[in-house]
């Protein structure tokens, strides 16, 4: 029996994960080939794409995008000010993280618009297809760039080596991602409430000291990853070298709240580095 295998008792129709470590997949549970829409578990493949767009010079962090004096900064750290699903700006850039899938839109049309590639397109030139993510695609373009990647466990363990190991962007652009972009914003987790501070790096929300919180009691402050709405949700802990991506068929909810960090806390003592 391994840590992977508690998901049988899981309050869901289907699931699947995997278990990633600096050496590839460690271990697998489910149909690792089916197909899962992955809501907000999108916004870290969409994340990765924007800063390959930066290290190919078509953007820069600090341009012009989004509301008045916000930046692609500013929209992959849920700090520009929109609320969750529209261009309505209700705080000044850099006040406030506010979680929002328009951010991520209006950053997929900037990037649509400096590469003049169709924003889907892009992403898959610029991660699925380095990563050989053969069954993953975006649909609905850039307006569902927070949300509209369909995707399956053994292709976001591929994601998930590249976040362990970067291949897709250089170290220093990966370390930038995963540090804290504007500092000391407080802000709602969805889900899981107001959190202070609530962290978040280029488009990875990241762990920090944030209570509660859907990963495990045992991952490091330093983990980042994403969960979605749809049941979804991926991390990687730099301190134990592991990673784990879990994708179900059941709306997030109250089920999810104990059984999610649960889940983590046991892959971590099972496969985590010592």
């Amino acid at each position: 029996m391994t840590a992977l295998d508690v998901l049988d008792d899981w309050p869901v129709p289907t699931a699947a994960a995997a278990v990633v470590g600096p050496s590839g997949v460690l271990a697998t549970h489910g149909d690792t080939t089916r197909r899962f829409p992955l809501a907000s578990v999108t916004k870290p493949l969409v994340a990765r794409a924007a800063q390959v767009a930066v290290e190919e010079g078509a953007v820069d962090l600090d341009d012009e995008a989004g509301p008045p004096d916000a930046t692609v900064r500013h929209l992959l750290a849920h700090a520009a000010g929109y609320e969750m699903t529209s261009a309505k700006v209700i705080a000044a850039p850099g006040t406030r993280r506010i979680y929002s899938n328009y951010g991520f839109t209006a950053l997929a049309e900037t990037i649509e618009t400096e590469t003049s590639i169709a924003f889907a397109d892009y992403l898959a030139e610029a991660v699925f297809a380095p990563l050989a993510m053969s069954d993953t695609a975006l649909d609905g373009g850039a307006e569902a760039a927070g949300y509209g990647v369909t995707s399956t466990v053994a292709d976001l363990a591929a994601f998930a080596a590249d976040l362990l190991t970067p291949t897709t962007v250089s170290g220093q652009m990966h370390a930038d991602a995963v540090s804290v972009q504007f500092p000391g914003l407080d802000g709602v987790l969805p889900g899981f409430g107001v959190q202070r501070p609530n962290d978040w790096g280029l488009g990875f929300e990241l762990r920090g000291g944030k209570s509660p919180h859907w990963t495990g009691s045992t991952n490091s402050e330093r983990t980042f990853g994403h969960f979605g709405q749809s049941g979804t949700f991926l991390w990687v802990d730099p301190d134990a070298v592991t990673a784990l991506v879990v994708l179900t068929d059941r709306k997030f909810g109250d089920w999810a709240h104990t059984v999610m960090p649960a889940l983590s806390d046991e892959v971590l003592r099972e496969y985590g580095a010592d």
